[in-house]
């Protein structure tokens, strides 16, 4: 699993200050969470192959988290893409892009594809052979869902040193470490866990963002390999979380915290900060696994 930060701050751009877009691949599957201005440029500062991507997740329709989307779909189209695209996204997204494409007489050279996010209990919305995708039900000031992408367990892992000592066919291997006992040549049954090892830990990632802190995620995100929360404010300004329905990074240390997650990753910074390494260390308060989401930065777990 391969998380890329493609802009990780708020409210308006700025030369060294991206919105809210991040590049996901989970087994080679590569996907586009929230797409901010200027994700496209991102794209290719990060040599992210246009044709790789096949599904987009916007969480919510606040400008810094879509006002890119326009530019990357006709790019797509200029490209002559012809493999269908997914969006996942809140009610209005589709009518505002058929609009665009409207006034602008521009015509999409691929199927796209939409999937209206409504509810305000957590859904699945994408199982396939690879992971599966459910929303997050986040509070903010508009509709907002954050999302929870985990990978599909591996096939076992196969013990080929007693495999070979057993004499066992290879033909068989492809089926071992789909988890079937295996017959010998002279009959013996083998039990498939005396030749192979469980699989890794499947590995799965939460995006949340944006939201006021909302502690009943935590039995859903509960041990995640990676999450990102945003931390917009440092704990001297809670007071205006109230308001814009925003978190400190403290409150997001105490999410990851008491969700017992592997690593916590910071994002969604105000503008008001210049000094952002304060917000790790803020959040190193409750919990030690901090650290600060950065444009081009590439979070890895294997």
């Amino acid at each position: 699993m391969q998380l890329t930060i493609l802009g990780c701050h708020s409210a308006t751009p700025r030369a060294n200050a991206h919105p809210t877009a991040q590049i996901l691949d989970i087994n080679g599957e590569l996907m586009l969470i929230d797409c901010g201005e200027g994700t496209q440029v991102q794209l290719r500062k990060q040599k992210v192959k246009f044709s790789r991507l096949s599904h987009i997740f916007i969480s919510h329709l606040h400008g810094d988290h879509y006002f890119g989307l326009i530019g990357l779909l006709s790019t797509f189209s200029l490209l002559s893409r012809t493999a269908e695209l997914h969006i996942h996204a809140p009610k209005g997204l589709e009518e505002i892009l058929k609009l665009q494409f409207k006034a602008s007489h521009s015509y999409m050279s691929y199927p796209l594809i939409f999937h209206t996010l409504a509810s305000s209990k957590s859904e699945m919305i994408l199982d396939n052979e690879k992971l599966t995708v459910e929303t997050i039900p986040l509070d903010h000031r508009i509709y907002t869902n954050g999302f929870l992408f985990k990978a599909k367990v591996g096939d076992r892992k196969l013990l080929i040193d007693k495999v070979l000592d057993l004499n066992i066919d290879k033909a068989y291997y492809k089926s071992i470490v789909k988890g079937k006992d295996v017959e010998t040549k002279d009959g013996e049954l083998i039990n498939n866990k005396d030749i192979t090892e469980d699989p890794k830990p499947a590995l799965s990632y939460a995006f949340c963002s944006d939201t006021a802190f909302k502690p009943n995620i935590v039995p859903q995100i509960t041990g995640v390999s990676l999450l990102y929360h945003e931390s917009t404010f440092l704990e001297e300004q809670e007071h205006l979380c109230n308001k814009t329905k925003h978190s400190t990074a403290k409150q997001a240390g105490i999410i990851a915290q008491k969700a017992k997650v592997h690593k916590l990753i910071l994002g969604h910074f105000s503008a008001r900060y210049k000094d952002l390494s304060l917000f790790e260390k803020e959040a190193k308060v409750v919990f030690d696994n901090a650290e600060n989401a950065e444009t081009g930065k590439i979070f890895r777990c294997d």
